[in-house]
């Protein structure tokens, strides 16, 4: 069983430019200023836009000496200690800059007087160290935000949707009793400050973090408005996924318009697709030719395809050789049709889930190795190969399997991944050049997992069920 991998629609064309005026919201700390687009990096479709806004009408930020913000860009510890003496300041004096000028006057880093205020204040120790210009983590960062007001002033508008789900386990996995200042990210989660990176709030306690999702903490803190409400319902108390789209699935990421290394650019993939779009626009100021194109639309569809769950197999690129790009993403021959059926694929992803718990073939005291098992059995039991599916054919898009009980290989591994991704299960799909299949950590483990194979024989194959990458590279090498 094979499935191509579609060719590249490639065309010239000069790209468009937008721009937008941001009004200022109602916030608990006074805004002064107004943005007007100060910061040329921070398009309006940013997730980060309303917070990057508030950050410069607090007068928390004016950006960088080139009119950027540098959303993208990871912020220091020191910097991270310069934004918190800002809010404390704000707060106890209602300007960014009175608090900390008594602290000043040493001719050292900018940082240190707000650091030296900062522990002053009691919101600081001696607990972060000499060396302020490393990278933050957002460990570190939610230390700093949980202790920058006093705990009254931030509401525990979250508190039963955190405490229950991080008792199941089903919520902020990646946060245990042993990481690093564990309770301050869990009061985070109940203040609204932080939502994590999915729909199961993951926070990834150790990894550096971006100035852009640093200005989303920020600026919860200032104005409750901007806070986030969990609606987390527990597998153990009946929860159901009712109302989960596809772009819950999907970590925020961030916007780079000129995307440098693989990893900025499965942000920006991670940004479109947990926003709702399903297109992209790049600038690269050194021009493109042909080959260069065609080298980002590689990489930017190998990366969407990897997010099989959302139905995209295939880009169209309009670019100029000023390097003006957009792709937009689509399923071939599923242009008109293929949102709808997006939409359809998630809301029988979710039926499959909550019948699936409320039948008992799903329980809390599984490990993921076993709910992965219920679901491959699901899959195998449900679909059939659909041998006579061409290039332009619905088989190749999750939307089959569910709702005509056919699939290829992208069908079978979307709508499986869509599954696990409902159980909160890291997956992604691996492909080689004319086959697909899902690569999912279960229970800390990585393991390959092939719905299509499993269900080749006329029965349910678990021999394709968590192989190790080692027994995966022998039948299909990627």
């Amino acid at each position: 069983m094979k499935c191509r991998i579609f060719p590249l629609l490639l065309a010239a064309v000069l790209a468009l430019s937008v721009s937008a005026l941001a009004a200022p919201a109602e916030g608990g700390f006074a805004r002064t200023k107004r943005y007007e687009g100060q910061f040329s990096d921070l398009s309006p479709d940013s997730v980060f836009y309303d917070n990057v806004a508030a950050l410069y009408e607090y007068g928390l930020s004016v950006g960088r000496p080139d009119g950027t913000y540098g959303l993208g860009d990871t912020i220091s510890l020191g910097e991270m200690v310069i934004f918190t003496g800002r809010i404390r300041s704000l707060y106890a004096t209602g300007d960014p800059e009175t608090g900390s000028e008594p602290w000043g006057g040493d001719g050292g880093p900018l940082s240190g007087k707000y650091l030296r205020y900062l522990q002053a204040e009691g919101v600081l120790a001696e607990e972060l160290g000499p060396d302020l210009g490393r990278p933050a983590t957002r460990a570190e960062v939610a230390h700093m935000l949980a202790n920058v007001l006093p705990p009254e002033e931030l509401s525990p508008i979250n508190d039963t949707a955190v405490t229950t789900g991080y008792a199941a386990r089903e919520f902020i996995t990646d946060v245990t009793e042993y990481t690093p200042y564990y309770q301050d990210i869990l009061f985070l989660y109940r203040a609204g400050i932080s939502g994590g990176g999915d729909a199961y709030g993951t926070f990834q306690p150790e990894a550096n973090i971006t100035r852009g999702a640093a200005a989303a903490m920020l600026t919860r803190i200032a104005d409750p408005d901007l806070r986030i409400s969990l609606d987390w319902r527990t597998s153990a108390s009946g929860g159901s996924a009712q109302g989960t789209t596809l772009a819950d699935l999907v970590p925020e990421g961030y916007y780079v318009p000129t995307p440098g290394p693989d990893w900025q650019i499965e942000a920006c993939v991670q940004y479109m697709l947990s926003s709702g779009s399903n297109t992209l626009e790049f600038t690269f100021p050194e021009g493109l030719d042909t080959e260069q194109a065609k080298t980002i639309m590689n990489t930017t569809l190998r990366i969407v395809k990897s997010y099989s769950e959302q139905g995209y197999n295939s880009v169209a690129c309009n670019y100029n050789r000023k390097g003006d790009m957009t792709l937009r993403f689509s399923a071939v021959g599923q242009d008109d049709a293929l949102q709808e059926y997006r939409a359809q694929s998630i809301a029988a992803a979710v039926d499959v889930h909550d019948q699936l718990w409320e039948d008992g073939y799903l329980t809390a005291d599984m490990t993921e190795y076993e709910k992965a098992q219920v679901y491959y059995t699901w899959i195998c039991e449900n679909c059939t190969y659909d041998y006579s599916a061409g290039e332009d054919s619905v088989s190749h898009t999750p939307y089959s399997l569910f709702a005509r009980g056919t699939a290829v290989c992208d069908g079978y591994t979307g709508a499986y991944n869509m599954l696990l991704k409902l159980e909160g299960i890291s997956c992604y799909g691996l492909a080689n050049e004319d086959h697909i299949w899902t690569v999912a950590t279960l229970d800390g483990t990585e393991v390959h997992i092939d719905t299509t194979w499993g269900d080749g024989s006329g029965r349910t194959d678990y021999s394709f069920f968590a192989m190790t990458p080692e027994q995966s590279y022998a039948l299909h090498a990627w």
